[in-house]
This record gives structure tokens, sequence and C-alpha cells, in this order.
């Protein structure tokens, strides 16, 4: 690909009263390790993520005061433009830790109870018997059995999981749609269920996190963008970290590229999106700075108190979008490796890019990853996305960044 490299890695130790510390505009690449971070096991680790396909990646991994801030690749493949650490980027479902601690937080001001029907909240959105046996817990850890309502919204991801049946047409369909949210849940909530409400496991559903977002609106008396920007995002001292205004990214970011399990082919630049289809539910633009510093402040239960901390790190059995069960919190899911420490935090993807954070229980070690290409897998003759080279080398370096 033509450019030149970007500034792979610097060794940053914060300064007084710095939690996010400086990455200066020239580095040498030599390190000085006082520490667990292993800076050239993780400069190889990218590396090898961009040699394995993707265009362009870029992480900061943190253990105690040390960090580690590292890119390979480029922002834009016509021009080699590279990817720099710094660059704002759509971080998805991320989001949802965000929204999820927002309720908590209204949980412990009294004006929601996790236990209490969401019929309760919003009888015309969930009415009836529904609306009394789905509660507001339910809703954040998705056992609430209401059903995904993108397949509905999108025309040619009507036949979504079933991939095979699917194609990318809507997405350049809609890349200027303003979707009402109203019309979004009601999309969800009148499919058929996916689920009983409670009965496990769960299904992982935006309809859920939609649903939050009107409760958060209602018990506010602002829009749940305006809270959560006031009082998690303004909580935690984010710099960078925001819900956009439109459909571009401000600031430095890269282009992302969809491929669409290979129907789009080159893939194709979304960064400029309308990101309505999902709202306050997941349309968050942040840096993988400001998610470290997010996640160590939840973790330290200076974003929601530690009892909620507590509630958010009980978790359900889910079964995801890509069809794989696992553990789910409230707004939180835990990852860890045989006989090592567990981590907590979340991953999120929209068209073409995609984020994962993960904070040791502990707070110490951190990892924020980001990446501008998504769904790379071919299909199979059973409809099924084939193994790649770019999955291996990615749970290579999460293993590193969490494990050293």
């Amino acid at each position: 690909m033509p450019g030149g490299p970007a500034c792979l890695s610097c060794p940053v130790t914060p300064g007084p009263g710095d939690r996010r510390g400086a990455h200066p505009e020239q580095c040498e690449r030599t390190h000085v390790v006082r520490n667990s971070l292993d800076s050239a096991a993780l400069d190889a680790a990218v590396e090898d993520v961009h040699r394995a396909g993707m265009p362009g990646l870029f992480a900061e991994v943190r253990d105690g005061d040390q960090v580690w801030r590292g890119a390979a690749g480029v922002a834009d493949v016509d021009t080699g433009r590279p990817v720099t650490v710094g660059m704002r980027h759509r971080v998805g479902s991320i989001t949802k830790t965000f929204t999820a601690a927002a309720v908590l937080q209204q949980v412990e001001a009294g004006r929601i109870g996790l236990d209490t029907p969401i019929g309760r909240y919003l009888p015309e959105l969930v009415p009836g018997e529904r609306g009394e046996a789905i509660t507001v817990r339910m809703l954040i850890n998705h056992t609430s059995g209401l059903a995904e309502y993108f397949p509905y919204a999108y025309p040619s991801l009507k036949a979504f999981p079933a991939l095979a049946n699917t194609g990318p047409k809507s997405l350049d369909d809609h890349r200027f749609t303003r979707f009402d949210h109203v019309e979004l849940i009601e999309m969800g909530v009148t499919a058929p269920a996916v689920g009983a409400p409670g009965g496990t496991p769960g299904v992982y559903s935006n309809t859920n996190y939609l649903l939050l977002t009107q409760l958060l609106g209602q018990v506010t008396g602002t829009t749940a963008e305006r809270y959560i920007t006031r009082d998690v995002i303004g909580r935690a001292g984010l710099r960078d970290t925001g819900f956009p205004a439109g459909p571009d990214i401000d600031g430095p970011h890269s282009r992302l590229y969809e491929a669409w399990f290979g129907m789009i082919d080159p893939p194709r630049d979304y960064s400029v999106y309308d990101m309505s289809w999902v709202g306050p539910s997941a349309s968050l633009i942040s840096t993988v700075t400001d998610l470290n510093r997010f996640y160590g402040l939840l973790l330290a239960g200076e974003i929601v108190s530690p009892s909620s901390l507590a509630q958010m790190q009980r978790t359900v059995p889910v079964v995801s979008q890509e069809g794989r069960t696992g553990d789910y919190g409230l707004g939180l899911y835990p990852m860890e490796a045989a006989g090592e420490d567990t981590f907590w935090g979340h991953g999120g993807t929209v068209w073409g890019g995609g984020a994962l954070a993960m904070t040791r229980a502990d707070g110490k070690r951190q990892m924020a990853v980001a990446v501008n290409l998504q769904r790379w897998n071919r299909l199979d003759s059973a409809g099924k996305p084939q193994p790649h080279p770019i999955d291996d080398a990615l749970a290579a370096l999460h293993r590193v960044a969490m494990y050293g």
C-alpha cells in the first residue's frame, strides 16, 4: 500500500494530574520497559493484523502508569494516509456501557427501578402484558425477548442471520436516512419475540437499548444524548468523545471500509453515514485513550457507585448477533483466558468500523483497539463465515495486550 508508516509506538508516562498522558509528535523507536508491557511484542502484533489484511488499526495499552500506543496501516487506501493513535473513531455498541451507566445513575437517584416493568414508564412503546413482563434490567442485559429491529429497517438484510440471503444494497440506500427511533422500536416490539421475558440465554438486540434511551429521556427531562454527555462523558472528563451531530466524523479520523462478507469488493467507505439507525445506543465517537480512561474510572466506582458496578457485573448467558453465547451483564461483559485474570468491557461495530475496550478487574491493565474494516470473512458454501488470517492476528493482539 502507498504511503509511509505511522509512528508505531511510544511508551508514555502521564504527567502530574494527567491520567491520559500525551503522545509526542515525534518519537524514537526505542523503549524503556519498567513493567509487564512488552512494547516489541505489541509493535509486532499490530503490524501482524495489518499484514493479515486489515487496512489500518490503532491501539492503546496501559499497565499502571505505563502506556503503550501503536498504529499500523492506512486510514485511506486511496491516498495512503496513515492511521495515527489519536484518531477519533465510531465505537458502535461500546456506547451501551455509557447508556447502562446512565440508567444506573438514575437508579441510584430513585427515578428508575431496575426490576420495574418498562410498561410502567413507556406503556405506549411496550404495551400490555409484555410491558408488565419486561423489566428495565431485562432490557439492559438483553433478556427481554425483544427482537432486533435492524433487519426490518434494512430490507436487503431481512434474512439476517442467514447471511447468504442478505445483501448490502440497503447500506447505500440508507446512508443519509434519518430514522425515527420510535418507529425502529416498534419494528422490534412487533416482530416475533426471540424469547420469553427474563429467559436465558437472552438474545442481543438494539431494540432494548433504544428503549433505554427513551426511558432516560423521560426520567431526566432531556435527551439521552444530552444526559449521557453531561453526566457520563462529562463526569469521566473525556475530551474527544461525543455523539455525532451529522453524518460526518469531526476531527482526524480514518475511513471505514465495509466488506459485508465479501459482497462488497473492494470494501466501500462508510465513514460518512447518518447514525440515527442506532441512535444513542451505539453511535458514540471516541478515541482509544478516552475509552481506556472511561473504563478505568467505571471499574474504580467513579462513574456509578460500587453497588451499581456490582449489578453491572452480574452476568447471564446471551446469544450475540454472530450466534455465539457468552456472559453479559448490564452493559458490560467479561473476557478471560484459562488461568488468567478477568477483564471487563465491551466491543462495538458499525458499517466499516470496529473497536474493543477491555480493562482488568483491578483497573490496572487496559486495552483499547480500533480497526477500519468490518465483515472481512467471506462465506463458505453453507453460508457460514470462513476463517480469515485477520481473526487469528486480532486474537493474538488481544492476548499480548491483555496478558503480556
